[in-house]
């Protein structure tokens, strides 16, 4: 959803506050004869910032001769790189917001929907990162290009001693700094609605199905192991007693059995006592 609202904005505050910049710088050129000095000399600035293509007159302090000069650099190939970004984001953000609102069946159908948001949000993420670091770094060349103080160096007339050269004003770079600011901040918004797109593909599926099953096979080892352990356990804890009465009854036997034989030699002994006495007196 955030993706949705803010991408198509923050698209448009990017290449807005680039494409659409204008400004302007102004120096003065005081000679020693007045009637040749030029105390407001006017340079235009504006996207794409071909600056060698911007052109400005320039007195010479020497008659009525003006030379004709020009601005050095040229940096429109990371503006140009960076709003043509912004513009495609832009569109493919509006196109997005249309297939999720009225063609979600069709998006998630066969899973292509999702897998080409994914591919294409990851491109335009790193897109994003490039250009505005591109840009970053174009912006500031524009600066150094177009200060006041860089741009009467290029003046003939204020390298002669006596001309007195001043910068009046430079241009105004707010909006081209908002520039740069958006494009950080697009990157981060694309970035971060990765992880968001990726849960609407296979893989992330694919990965949330397995991750269940293997644990629940994890778990149902680990119940049979505990099991069967609880099992043996109550199996040998009811062979025991068994075990040891066998043992017990292996051990009294012996005893038993002298028992008894010592039971019977008294009996006999007792016996052989009575009959003696009793066959001695009847044979007196």
């Amino acid at each position: 959803m955030c993706m949705v609202i803010f991408a198509p904005l923050f698209a448009i505050f990017a290449f807005a506050t680039c494409g659409g910049y204008s400004g302007e710088l102004r120096v003065s050129v005081d000679c020693p004869n007045k009637t040749q000095s030029d105390l407001s000399i006017d340079i235009a600035i504006a996207y794409p910032f071909r600056l060698y293509q911007v052109n400005f007159d320039a007195p010479t302090c020497e008659g009525k001769r003006r030379e004709k000069l020009s601005l050095i650099g040229d940096f429109s190939s990371s503006a140009e790189f960076f709003v043509t970004i912004a513009v495609f984001a832009f569109l493919y953000s509006l196109a997005a917001t249309v297939v999720y609102i009225f063609y979600q069946n069709k998006y998630r159908e066969n899973n292509r929907g999702p897998l080409i948001d994914f591919i294409v949000t990851v491109v335009f993420s790193f897109l994003w990162l490039v250009s505005s670091s591109a840009w970053a770094k174009g912006l500031s060349d524009v600066k150094v290009a177009t200060d006041p103080n860089e741009v009467l160096l290029l003046i003939s007339a204020c390298k002669q001693p006596g001309n007195k050269c001043l910068p009046v004003r430079g241009p105004v770079m707010s909006s081209l700094n908002t520039s740069v600011v958006f494009g950080f901040l697009n990157f981060i918004l694309w970035a971060g609605n990765i992880w968001f797109v990726f849960k609407e593909t296979g893989w992330h599926a694919a990965g949330v199905q397995r991750y269940p099953h293997e644990t629940t096979e994890k778990h149902s080892s680990t119940y049979n192991q505990s099991l069967n352990q609880g099992v043996y356990n109550q199996d040998n804890y009811g062979q025991t007693p068994g075990y040891d009465q066998q043992q017990a009854g292996y051990g009294q036997q012996p005893n038993l059995g002298q028992t008894g034989g010592l039971g019977q030699q008294n009996y006999n002994q007792a016996r052989y006592n009575q009959t003696g006495p009793t066959s001695f007196a009847n044979q007196i």
